[in-house]
């Protein structure tokens, strides 16, 4: 089984451009075939890279995710990925009012994959430094369960 995921925030400048390098970092080391992408609900930094604190933290972890640009979750997305996996719930909630009724794609949030208490990928963009370390560690841990449940799925 190959899935296709994209991962969601509000600008995709900090949380879903490092799940997305992640993931897609922890899916090559494990053989796991997947298309990943990521997306923000919002249009303010469409074309824009990821939050240069961000590609600092994700670098020191040996993750490259300076080459991406933010872009708009787009309806076409609700049909051509399996999964839409927000990073919080507000996110969540505007990906359930954007979807058409429809949709072939499942909605969920990015950290019930993980076995942490923490259902929620805190926003760092207004924080520190440690913030984004912090996101960073649950993104990880969401990303070893995700790919724990295609692998399930595809068992």
């Amino acid at each position: 089984m190959s899935a296709k995921v994209l991962l969601v925030c509000l600008g995709n400048i900090c949380r879903s451009p490092a799940a997305e390098g992640v993931l897609r970092h922890k899916a090559r080391e494990r053989g796991v075939k997947l298309t990943i992408d990521s997306a923000g609900t919002g249009a303010w930094h469409v074309g824009d890279p990821p939050d240069a604190r961000m590609i600092k933290a994700a670098a020191k972890r040996g993750y490259d995710i300076s080459y991406q640009r933010a872009r708009q979750v787009e309806f076409s997305d609700f049909y051509e990925f399996d999964y839409l996996l927000a990073m919080d719930l507000s996110n969540h909630s505007n990906l359930l009012e954007m979807a058409p009724p429809n949709r072939s794609c499942d909605i969920r949030l990015f950290l019930d994959f993980s076995d942490g208490e923490v259902r929620e990928t805190p926003d760092p963009y207004y924080g520190s430094g440690d913030g984004f370390e912090r996101v960073l560690d649950l993104i990880e841990s969401g990303a070893d369960g995700f790919l724990n449940h295609v692998e399930d799925e595809s068992a």
